[in-house]
């Protein structure tokens, strides 16, 4: 059977994106994230707010290749870019002074991948 990979444009645009800053920017931060985005549906990655509160400082940026919920709470500013959010976790993490960003903004502010966790 071929492999496809995700078929949303979103996605695909997102993906070959990410390779292409990496391989640009000799960061292979951003050839993991690709990696993990072009899982199948059903291997998507979400996560809960509140396993980025435990995983997490105050000013960290902190990846989610996936989705982030809203279980939970967070107690601290942290960046959080990720494919989507929940509108509850939206509202939590503007709360708590944060930023809610798609993957492809965070990759626009720091090519290089530095200082970032992912949280899988």
């Amino acid at each position: 059977m071929k492999r496809t990979g995700p078929t949303d444009y979103t996605w695909r645009r997102t993906i070959r994106l990410l390779r292409k800053v990496a391989k640009e920017n000799n960061a292979k931060i951003w050839k993991y994230i690709a990696e993990l985005l072009e899982k199948p549906r059903r291997k998507r990655v979400v996560v809960n707010i509140s396993k980025i509160n435990r995983y997490s400082m105050d000013g960290d940026a902190v990846i989610v290749p996936g989705k982030v919920l809203g279980a939970g709470s967070i107690d601290h500013k942290v960046t959080i870019a990720a494919m989507a959010f929940s509108k509850q976790a939206i509202d939590k993490i503007k709360a708590a002074d944060g930023r809610a960003l798609h993957i492809l903004e965070l990759l626009n502010e720091n090519p290089k991948g530095s200082k970032v966790k992912v949280i899988v």
